[in-house]
């Protein structure tokens, strides 16, 4: 599809129909995900995808705050993906200092933008995605088996779309856009 089709069609799913995600598919977008860029071309960016019923299921359960929204989703979904981040890299000097006086915002900023790109290589391959931060982390990172160096940032949930929600009103361009 088209870059500007799928930006203005892009949208977040909170019903799936029961149809699996393969192995591939996740293959397809991570490898399309992997081209986000990042702070000075640092890759990040990890991709812990959770299709284990049993994984998805503790997910649910336990790393989700008891937020009963993100537990239906994981629930729902055929995989849920725990987008994590390698520490103390992006936004930091090699001697560990930060390079940006936004410390370490950089991380999270650079997960976003992987987030976003994941997200995009998803809806073009026909799946539905739903970017959730109502969690625990370190729960999050416990079950997913996240290395000691990477924080989880964001759950992602994945899946064939059961109805095709339409756009939410956006705020006029002049609201949001200042040209000097």
């Amino acid at each position: 599809m088209e870059l500007r089709t799928g930006i203005e069609t892009r949208r977040s799913i909170r019903s799936y129909t029961e149809q699996p995600v393969t192995e591939e598919q996740i293959r397809q977008i991570v490898s399309a995900a992997q081209l986000a860029p990042s702070w000075k071309n640092s890759q990040t960016a990890r991709y812990y995808v959770i299709l284990d019923p049993a994984l998805k299921e503790r997910i649910a359960a336990e790393a989700t705050m008891q937020f009963s929204k993100n537990m239906n989703n994981i629930r729902n979904a055929a995989a849920v993906v725990v987008l994590a981040s390698k520490q103390g890299i992006a936004g930091y000097n090699d001697d560990g200092s930060f390079t940006t006086a936004l410390g370490t915002h950089w991380q999270s900023f650079d997960a976003g933008i992987a987030c976003q790109t994941f997200c995009l290589a998803a809806h073009d391959l026909g799946l539905g995605t739903l970017i959730m931060g109502i969690f625990d982390p370190e729960k999050t990172a416990e079950i997913a088996g996240l290395a000691r160096d990477e924080q989880a940032a964001a759950l992602i949930a994945v899946g064939y779309p059961a109805a095709e929600p339409s756009a939410p009103p956006r705020k006029p361009l002049d609201e949001v856009l200042t040209i000097r």
